[in-house]
């Protein structure tokens, strides 16, 4: 038995504290500059904070693509006429949307189509009436946050002997790898298998470490932002096959 943390919050002085050293050690920011961070994207470091900016991602994607057609007007058949993405104050017209951005949040608007679906959600067993429309990062829900350090709880897991796989995108600097590694290294667990890169197809996809008789392992994602999964998902599915099988890395 085990569990899987991806770019995971986790303790809000570990993740904060990370943030500016992540930054400084990419060389994104001088050692003038080391104490004041502006116009950083935190979810994808070499993405633009702006996002009526091209993305470097889709910046060679022609408006008149196959598939950009097929989003498009995909996100224009849904039943919403405005579709909410990753922050509730932030909220885009498709109809009157900068093509770029809604290509780059493409499956997003594809997601929230599918999961509010009538065929996909009976499938899912949601019964009719008992759940709203699915919103990806719902911030409504109305609880009282109260735990602020979670750090504890994987330290007792790992104690019961459950095996953990943490992993960073590397370049996210939301919740950065410098973060992530803090709060492991103060978990104070015993290294079986220490830093060094692995592969998919031959090319580095990352770096991992392997603490505590590989109950917990980490590892980067080479090239990933906030989630890894969305920027390589090729790798991150083979990480995880490779973790859920027991193999090594």
């Amino acid at each position: 038995m085990g569990y899987v943390a991806g770019n995971p919050v986790t303790d809000s002085q570990f993740d904060e504290d990370g943030k500016i050293p992540c930054l400084h050690g990419m060389g994104l920011i001088s050692n003038e500059l080391y104490e004041c961070t502006k116009d950083i994207n935190m979810l994808h470091v070499l993405e633009p904070l702006c996002e009526e900016v091209w993305s470097p991602r889709i910046h060679n994607t022609s408006a008149t693509d196959g598939m950009s057609r097929l989003m498009l007007e995909s996100a224009r058949a849904a039943d919403d006429d405005i579709i909410e993405f990753n922050f509730p104050w932030i909220a885009l017209d498709l109809r009157k949307s900068n093509l770029a951005y809604l290509l780059q949040k493409a499956s997003y608007v594809v997601l929230k189509i599918w999961a509010n679906d009538k065929t996909v959600r009976e499938s899912l067993g949601v019964h009719k009436g008992t759940v709203g429309k699915w919103t990806r990062c719902n911030y409504d829900i109305d609880y009282i946050k109260d735990v602020y350090s979670t750090v504890e709880y994987h330290l007792t897991l790992m104690r019961k002997g459950y095996r953990a796989l943490i992993y960073s995108g590397d370049h996210d600097c939301g919740i950065p790898f410098t973060s992530t590694q803090a709060w492991i290294r103060f978990l104070n667990l015993s290294v079986v298998d220490d830093w060094r890169p692995w592969y998919v197809a031959g090319q580095v996809a990352g770096f991992t470490r392997s603490h505590a008789n590989n109950n917990l392992i980490y590892a980067t994602v080479k090239g990933a932002g906030h989630t890894a999964p969305e920027y390589k998902p090729k790798e991150c599915l083979e990480m995880f096959a490779r973790w859920i099988s027991g193999n090594t890395f």
